[in-house]
């Protein structure tokens, strides 16, 4: 699995504090088969000329050092998009080496001009992959899908997915319509993971759709390819209250 929204370097935003409490996630995340970490703090767009790199890339090396064999960590952004005007581009602010950077909407609802501001990054040639869309005031399968024509990528936080309320509702309801890209756990230094969303995927029967939501599109996005179509999930209703229930317990 490759996880592509996570707030692991120490001391930087509201993530983890020391970088001895995210070599102690890492080391579980490779335990539930991560294989692949990206590093995304926040930044506002406003500010991204002024985002430092630099640092950033430092204590990302001093983690890696920490970090189980056979995981990878990778540099990248969680970008708000507070400012129609900022010059957003590849580089620095994107995943890895990739095309792609992780963005969200400010104060947690669709502004207006959200797909203009989609389209617009596209024109700079970035490929956008939206946060957590399941959280925003005001977002709809349609506009989903509209996003998604522009060549957006679509997000949802994996943990979400068996929890209780409408956001949790409307990732579902993304999952059965097809329109979630990938899973992605936004750790802050606690016990979110993708391996929870991938375990209830592979009992509702959908564990080829996991493996496309948490590894195969994961890493496509962050090689510049085309990405999968995910089927649409299917699952029966009192089932998902069953291992709900299972997975809260955990």
């Amino acid at each position: 699995m490759i996880d592509l929204h996570t707030h692991l370097l120490p001391g930087v935003d509201d993530g983890s504090p020391t970088l001895e409490h995210s070599a102690t996630i890492l080391a579980r995340f490779a335990d539930e088969g991560v294989r692949g970490v990206v590093c995304t703090p926040h930044l506002r767009a406003s500010e991204a000329g002024m985002a430092p790199v630099t640092e950033h890339a430092e204590l990302r090396r001093r983690l890696q050092e920490l970090s189980p064999p056979g995981l990878t960590l990778y540099g990248g952004w969680e970008v708000m998009l507070d400012d129609s005007n900022a010059d957003l581009h590849g580089g620095p602010l994107a995943l890895g080496s990739s095309r792609a950077m992780l963005v969200e909407w400010p104060r947690g609802a669709v502004p207006a001009g959200a797909t203009r501001e989609l389209l617009r990054l596209r024109g700079r040639g970035v490929v956008p992959l939206l946060a957590h869309v399941e959280r925003y005031r005001g977002v709809t399968l349609e506009l989903v899908r509209e996003w998604r024509e522009l060549g957006t990528v679509t997000q949802s936080d994996a943990t979400i997915l068996i929890a209780g309320g409408a956001m949790s509702d409307f990732a579902r309801s993304m999952l059965e319509a097809g329109l979630v890209d990938v899973l992605a756990s936004d750790n802050h230094g606690d016990r979110r993971s993708l391996s929870t969303a991938r375990a209830w995927l592979e009992e509702i029967g959908a564990g080829a759709q996991g493996e496309v939501l948490t590894s195969t599109n994961p890493g496509r996005l962050l090689r510049d390819e085309s990405l999968l179509p995910v089927t649409p999930v299917r699952f029966e209703r009192s089932m998902f209250q069953r291992l709900r229930g299972l997975f809260r317990r955990r």
